[in-house]
């Protein structure tokens, strides 16, 4: 909290009000907190809830500084972004069930199994949730599972019809064939803008490496 309420105080030296993008209250407790420190600036600080983590998050900090720069007021942007919040969805596979089992969402006879016949999950977060998708027997497959998965989404959540509002995003943690995913992930939309950057370590703890995850989020 004294390092969130640092930068506040150092950005509203500058700034009327500020927009604060934390992670979402169904994954974190940080929004709640960020919401709470918020209450002592006077309504300077608007704290924004849509349901976003890593590099959907980053999406929608790029779109909030579009918005200002554009000069939207800050309790306008909160609410747009907090609209738009249920249009993203993220697919992750996890190479290992030993995180998940540490982290208390899997049983350890479930974990035992799981690793037994080498099962690699496909957990998909939309909105709040964080839920199990697919189940596949090697990474090629649970690969397979996820982009048709996103394309899907992509049709649904483009209101264009033809995917340019559609941001489609990788992300991933330590381990191999990161490249070739990417690799599958251009293949599969040729000539779109894709970002991809490593999972956060607020996430990547709870799924271990080797983890592949792959987003589409409607852009603003």
């Amino acid at each position: 909290p004294a390092q969130v309420t640092g930068l506040w105080d150092e950005v509203l030296a500058s700034y009327d009000d500020l927009v604060y993008i934390p992670m979402s209250s169904g994954l974190s407790g940080s929004c709640q907190t960020a919401r709470l420190l918020a209450e002592d600036y006077e309504g300077r600080v608007h704290v924004v809830d849509n349901h976003r983590i890593s590099v959907t998050m980053r999406q929608s900090v790029v779109e909030a500084i579009s918005l200002s720069e554009s000069g939207m007021p800050a309790a306008d942007i909160r609410k747009r972004l907090e609209e738009e919040g249920p249009y993203s969805s993220i697919y992750i596979m996890v190479d290992t069930l030993k995180y998940l089992k540490k982290g208390g969402r899997i049983t350890p006879m479930a974990a035992a199994i799981g690793n037994l016949l080498k099962i690699k999950p496909v957990l998909q977060i939309r909105g709040e949730k964080l839920d199990a998708f697919a189940k596949a027997r090697t990474v090629r497959q649970a690969g397979n599972i996820m982009l048709e998965a996103v394309r899907k989404d992509a049709e649904l959540l483009s209101r264009t019809g033809d995917g340019s509002d559609v941001q489609i995003d990788a992300s991933y943690t330590p381990g191999p064939g990161i490249e070739n995913w990417l690799g599958d992930i251009m293949s599969e939309f040729p000539g779109a803008e894709i970002y991809h950057a490593p999972l956060s370590l607020s996430v990547s703890c709870h799924i271990g490496p080797g983890a592949l995850a792959v987003t589409a989020t409607h852009k603003i």
